[in-house]
């Protein structure tokens, strides 16, 4: 088992704060071990709404989770959304002493009314499976290869790995979904996945998708949402401001987890990954993510005009300007791409993450950062 200090650190900090605590993520990521691993020496009654003992258990939930004290635990809540209500009910009592910790698998959007339920009486902590801070840099191939869920990192060989990720599409596809109350055919929504693979670090073209795909600006649109508020797609949004420059205004997406881009895309082993045409905006979406869980900012976004100037990752620290770049090149150089968005969005600073092996400055404000040194970046944040 990988310890994961961060996030233990993370719902203590919460449970204290707020009456409920909703830890987040996708499917196989890790909550329920991080929340029995919290709740060791706590007094803790758990429920797992995927067992039918502990639904018969919540028939009456009200009366069942009031005459409760401690920490109640509630899994894959979103099977149960009618739960919302009844929490809120329960800590607005004046007597309440419980604390709440809820695990979902799918984002407050996506569980309609989950977030104006609770609002102002929960406090949300993402858990995105194995980070580099858990996994430790020197495996950082094989996070990039396999992905973050801990049962295809920790697989005995790239071929389980790969085995475990096409099951974990399947069921996701067959069963996950239609638990949320979406009715779509899994053989459409694959098809969707695996074209937006394709596009893996593309600006958002519904029209061109829909073509692609024979369905409407809307249903695509309706199936990005959905893999969005499942956390297997982020719509990395972008910053725009008024400038001279024209500039572009749709999200670039990007599948979260590399491992099931790989696994969509049929690149089984790392020599096949790196013999792939695209590799770059692979290993692009790889880093953004790694930067995403190290830095952790509080809103993210990219920047792009139509002319072609463009910072892959953008974000506001204490009131400055910081921009990140993603190449997967041994020896990367300031662009005049780079130049255009230092002049345009005034930044602090710019990092080129890149594969290779030393830190070096190529001016005084554009620094050369390699992978395995990324849990050093926030520090260099002023």
């Amino acid at each position: 088992m990988i310890d994961r200090p961060f996030y233990l650190n993370q719902l203590s900090r919460a449970v204290r704060r707020s009456p409920i605590t909703a830890l987040i993520g996708p499917r196989q990521c890790g909550k329920t071990t991080l929340a029995r691993m919290f709740a060791e020496k706590k007094t803790t009654t758990f429920f797992d709404l995927e067992s039918q003992l502990d639904l018969n258990r919540l028939q009456n939930p009200q009366l069942m989770l009031g005459s409760l004290r401690g920490l109640v635990i509630i899994d894959e809540i979103q099977a149960m959304p009618e739960l919302f209500r009844v929490l809120r009910v329960l800590v607005d009592r004046p007597e309440n002493k419980t604390r709440f910790l809820i695990l979902g698998s799918a984002s407050p959007e996506l569980v309609k009314n989950a977030s104006e339920s609770l609002a102002g009486r929960v406090e949300f902590v993402e858990l995105s499976g194995f980070g580099l801070r858990e996994t430790g840099i020197d495996r950082s191939n094989v996070v990039w290869l396999r992905g973050v869920f801990p049962r295809s990192f920790l697989a005995d060989s790239d071929a389980d790995s790969l085995a475990w990720r096409e099951g974990f599409i399947q069921t996701f596809l067959a069963r996950d979904i239609p638990q949320l109350g979406i009715s779509i055919p899994p053989a459409a929504m694959r098809r969707f996945w695996t074209m937006l693979a394709h596009y893996h670090g593309q600006t958002w073209n519904a029209s061109e998708l829909g073509r692609s795909l024979d369905l409407s600006d809307k249903t695509v649109r309706s199936y990005l949402d959905i893999l969005t508020g499942t956390f297997m797609v982020r719509q990395l949004q972008p910053w725009y401001e008024n400038l001279s420059k024209r500039q572009v205004k749709a999200p670039k997406i990007y599948l979260r987890d590399s491992g099931l881009l790989h696994a969509l895309l049929s690149l089984p082993d790392f020599q096949t990954l790196q013999g792939y045409p695209r590799v770059g905006a692979s290993w692009e979406g790889f880093a953004i993510e790694q930067a995403l869980e190290i830095l952790r900012p509080s809103q993210a976004f990219f920047w792009a005009t139509h002319s072609g100037a463009e910072v892959d990752l953008f974000f506001i620290h204490h009131g400055r300007r910081y921009g990140i770049e993603c190449k997967f090149s041994e020896t990367p150089k300031i662009t005049k791409s780079m130049n255009q968005a230092f002049e345009s969005l005034n930044l602090a600073h710019l990092w080129i993450i890149y594969p290779g092996e030393h830190v070096y400055p190529i001016s005084k404000q554009v620094s050369v950062w390699p992978i395995k040194n990324i849990l050093t970046l926030p520090k260099q944040l002023r």
